[in-house]
């Protein structure tokens, strides 16, 4: 089964970027983004269209930035390669809750895993673009 992945629009920023500038990477910057993308995919239950355009939202964010930081982090840890690097840092993440004080400040519901809750705000952000841009 083969998953789609959006490619950045933030090359300038985000997750993008900060794995651009690392030199611990083991393959090009476009394929990183791309099993970054799909690893979060199965870890939060993405798949569809609209969830990965919130993926790709998601690492093109400042969210994503603080994501490649923790991969990289793993990496200068000796993680075994990018791969083992983002499921180390997914799984962190996912391990991590929604706080009240972010369901208060942006929405997502607080006790959703971290990362899946990023991923559904930055989803419903693309679909609410969507509508916007249909009816103008």
């Amino acid at each position: 089964m083969s998953v789609l992945v959006f490619p950045s629009q933030n090359k300038a920023h985000g997750f993008y970027k900060q794995m651009d500038a690392c030199t611990l990477r083991d393959r090009p910057t476009d394929r990183t983004w791309a099993v970054a993308s799909a690893f979060i995919g199965l870890a939060t239950g993405a798949g569809g269209e609209d969830e990965m355009r919130g993926i790709r939202d998601f690492l093109d964010s400042s969210h994503g930035r603080h994501f490649a930081d923790d991969v990289i982090g793993a990496l200068k840890g000796r993680v075994a390669n990018n791969e083992t690097a983002i499921i180390q840092t997914i799984e962190t993440w996912q391990a991590w809750t929604i706080s009240l004080e972010t369901e208060r400040q942006v929405g997502i519901p607080a006790g959703l895993p971290y990362l899946t809750g990023w991923v559904l705000h930055f989803t419903a952000n693309a679909a609410y673009t969507d509508v916007l841009n249909r009816t103008v």
